[in-house]
């Protein structure tokens, strides 16, 4: 309490036992012991409303007991109950819900995991994929620096994520790896690895890698067959033993039709090999008889142009090629797309082939575009010449109805650069994404889609876009997103349909373990983005006729419905706006492969290396109560007291407004008594 408090208290007291001595004692002819009794009630009162007006703070310190978090995750994937690790997993769930000592001790908090991580609620060993990685990002996020140690109960066997156990450094906590599973060998023959590209053109040849893998001491003979429904079209002989235990077979096989091709490649099993799953692994192949060539046109180099080669080439339908303005003249013929960057006076004899070959252009603008001379060579837009460039964010229109534009959080992304004001257009345009100056939506387009005399363009006024991708990447650990949002406005100017108020998006073909999610997007009769349609989908498995139908649901800015759980096989859709019958139709293939079931062991020396660098331990199953007691005798989990220091004025305290209620209700009550009122 300050110095300047404690002499107004004092003058507080001086005051009010001046007033109750001068009301009670000076004017008072006898002293008794009534009159000493009502002066100390009214200096209680007049004192404690000084103190009230005064208002001082006191520190006031709460001490309590913080018990360490005790986080236990566990693996929810197919390989814990393909390993015969189910009843022995919930048993040790059920010893530690029950076990009073470790509840006094630890604030334990369950989860499970497969592909992402979510609160136990019960086991179901169902998921497809497993990534551990996510158990430690997540986890070090929500639980800090606090004490809290993390025993992982899994097999070890890692199939979606980056590899968790470098991932773990990042987590500064002890592991526990709890083991399921044992460190028994089994011979074993495996396709380890098959590498194939997705898509294939046609009457070419396209390259097949398989990696074989041994597990064993004895020499031992096998075949790999590769074939096509009951065809085979590859087989070769192989040999493994323990010192050549791997083997790496490279092939090409013929696309003479187009349309998706599956094919199984099958190493044929040894007479004594326990898991014979993993001697299969199915492929798919979409042959296609055009590629898309995109010539990305600049008279500069800009870390632009690499970002946008490498979106459109992640398809591997397209190719991308960055030239200069000469060289488009002599190599148009080659190309069915074009990206003009930054347009300047180079650029003449490129627009006047693009109007004799009437290309579709997608044209990126910024600091460097030339408007002066732009806006000569071309008039579907115009510039205001100003020699000022301002910073622009994004906003996605959600009504734009061209295509499905799912939306990466645009608005965080970085700033792009360009002239400013407004581009003035001569025809009629679709807004994609709209400027945005310190959060304020400008109606003023960044990124739009027009068509002219059946042409279509695109337009990205501004540069800068390959801090697009890296931002993308940040935020979902892969150019995944942001390559298929480019590709899509690639793939809107390799069309020259109509547009159409039902749009679908999905794939020819998913691997086993992908998960199926088809999109779509329904516009009214203004090509207004629908978000009370009702859609649904039937859909049809080919071979077993059995059909299911299933109802979209809004995504913020399309419909979504997950058909993961679906099995492998060829399946045909049909998807209706029940509101007006609008129907579109497809077919997709799911490929038979599980990747869960490729494992016959425990990952043991990897979760061993786990704990040891965070200085914990490793158990298997068998041992859940040595785990268990270690954690009761780790002296690095202690409960810890803490204090919380609080400063609380006096006005807070509800007591004091009970005495001054009390002294002058007995003051008065007193007075009454001895008739002084």
């Amino acid at each position: 309490m300050q110095t300047e408090t404690i002499l107004y208290i004092i003058l507080a007291g001086i005051i009010a036992l001046s007033l109750a001595l001068f009301q009670y004692i000076y004017k008072s002819k006898k002293r008794t012991k009534v009159t000493l009794l009502l002066t100390f009630l009214r200096f209680i009162t007049l004192f404690a409303v000084f103190l009230l007006l005064i208002n001082p703070k006191f520190d006031k310190t709460t001490y309590y007991n913080e018990k360490p978090n005790l986080i236990v995750a566990v693996d929810n994937s197919e390989s814990i109950g393909f390993l015969n690790q189910n009843q022995n997993t919930n048993d040790f769930l059920a010893l530690l819900k029950n076990h009073e000592e470790l509840n006094d001790r630890f604030d334990l908090e369950f989860y499970s995991f497969g592909k992402d991580v979510n609160s136990l609620e019960t086991l179901t060993f169902d998921e497809k994929q497993t990534n551990p990685t996510i158990v430690f990002d997540q986890v070090s996020q929500v639980y800090g620096n606090a004490i809290t140690p993390l025993v992982l109960v899994t097999d070890g066997n890692q199939t979606y994520g980056n590899d968790y156990e470098f991932v773990s450094q990042k987590y500064k906590q002890p592991i526990f790896p709890l083991i399921l599973g044992d460190t028994t060998r089994y011979i074993d023959l495996k396709i380890e690895q098959l590498n194939v590209n997705k898509y294939a053109y046609f009457k070419n040849k396209f390259p097949v890698e398989i990696i074989a893998v041994y597990n064993g001491k004895e020499d031992v003979d096998t075949q790999l067959i590769i074939s096509s429904g009951n065809t085979p079209v590859f087989t070769q002989n192989l040999t493994f033993n323990q010192e050549q235990s791997s083997r790496v077979v490279a092939l090409t096989l013929p696309a003479n039709t187009s349309g998706v091709h599956t094919y199984k490649a099958e190493l044929k099993p040894l007479s004594n090999e326990k898991n014979t799953v993993n001697n299969i692994k199915n492929f798919a192949v979409e042959v296609i008889d055009r590629k898309t060539n995109v010539a990305i046109i600049s008279d500069m180099l800009h870390p632009d142009l690499g970002a946008l080669k490498k979106a459109i080439e992640s398809n591997e339908q397209r190719q991308a090629s960055i030239i200069k303005p000469s060289e488009f003249i002599n190599l148009s013929v080659d190309f069915q797309q074009v990206i003009l960057y930054q347009p300047n006076n180079s650029f003449k004899s490129v627009y006047d082939v693009l109007d004799n070959l009437k290309i579709n252009t997608f044209t990126v603008l910024g600091t460097k575009t030339n408007w002066s001379e732009l806006n000569k060579l071309q008039a579907d837009f115009k510039q205001t010449v100003t020699k000022q460039y301002e910073d622009y964010q994004s906003a996605l229109n959600l009504n734009y109805n061209d295509f499905i534009v799912d939306d990466l959080n645009f608005a965080e992304f970085p700033p792009l650069q360009t002239e400013f004001g407004p581009l003035e257009f001569s025809s009629p345009t679709e807004t994609i994404l709209y400027k945005t100056v310190n959060g304020i939506q400008l109606k003023e387009p960044l990124l739009l889609t027009y068509e002219v005399n059946q042409k279509r363009a695109a337009v990205l006024n501004g540069e800068g876009i390959w801090r697009w991708r890296a931002q993308s990447y940040l935020n979902e650990k892969s150019f995944l997103n942001f390559d298929s949002f480019i590709g899509k406005i690639i793939q809107y100017l390799d069309s020259n349909q109509k547009r159409n108020r039902l749009n679908v998006s999905y794939e020819s073909f998913y691997d086993g373990n992908d998960n199926v999610v088809i999109s779509a997007q329904f516009f009214n009769k203004n090509y207004e983005f629908d978000n009370a349609a009702n859609l649904e989908i039937l859909i049809t498995n080919k071979e077993s006729k059995q059909s299911q139908t299933l109802p979209f649901l809004l995504k913020q800015t399309n419909y979504q419905v997950d058909l993961s759980g679906l099995p492998a096989g060829d399946y045909q859709f049909t998807v209706n706006a029940k509101s007006e019958n609008i129907l579109k139709s497809g077919e997709f293939k799911i490929l038979d492969y599980n990747v869960e079931q490729q494992f016959l062991n425990a990952n043991v020396s990897k979760l061993q290396n786990l704990a040891s660098s965070s200085q914990g331990a490793a158990y298997f199953i068998d041992d859940s109560n040595r785990l268990v007691d270690q954690l009761l005798k780790d002296e690095r989990f202690a409960t810890l007291q803490k204090s919380t220091k609080k400063v609380v004025p006096l006005i807070d305290w509800k007591f004091l407004l009970a005495l001054i209620a009390l002294s002058l209700s007995s003051e008065w009550f007193i007075r009454k008594y001895n008739g002084l009122i």
